[in-house]
């Protein structure tokens, strides 16, 4: 094979230019590219942690604002429950002031009713022994043919209606 013939004469010049062609690859990428790119992606790392952390810190700051709205929040709700207290309080003392008024009013009412229904059973109590002493006397008169003095009449009813 002829080829295999020429290697011998070839092998230094092949040799020479595989290391000026691999050296030129070398120096155009490891030198020339690699250090760009290995700059790209060392420039991505920093953003990507300072976008972390400024992830980080923005998280910080939201979890103390949520801590924060928290606190007010339950700041908030403590003081109306305070207010809801205060006004069922009044509520209540204003209530009760208003049944205290209309039970003393109704109070007052019944003794009138009281003493008014006293008054007209003692005025029907005084009819009704005056209506009975006058039959009394007038039943005497006529069954037995007495005639009943109207004073004495009125004791006898008396002394039955109470007795």
């Amino acid at each position: 094979m002829p080829q295999i013939a020429q290697l011998a004469e070839t092998y230094a010049s092949q040799i020479f230019w595989m290391l000026v062609f691999f050296g030129f690859i070398f120096f155009v990428v490891g030198r020339g590219m690699v250090p760009r790119v290995m700059a790209t992606v060392d420039a991505r790392d920093r953003q990507i942690a300072s976008d972390l952390a400024a992830a980080e810190g923005a998280r910080k700051a939201a979890d103390e604002q949520e801590e924060a709205w928290r606190i007010a929040a339950n700041a908030q709700r403590a003081e109306a429950q305070a207010i809801i207290a205060s006004a069922k309080a009044a509520a209540a003392k204003k209530t009760e002031t208003r049944l205290a008024k209309a039970a003393s009013a109704i109070d007052a009412r019944l003794t009138e009713a009281d003493v008014r229904i006293q008054a007209a059973r003692s005025s029907a109590l005084a009819e009704i022994e005056g209506v009975a002493s006058e039959a009394a006397s007038d039943i005497a008169a006529r069954l037995a043919g007495l005639k009943v003095d109207s004073k004495a009449a009125a004791a006898a009813v008396k002394e039955v209606l109470n007795g």
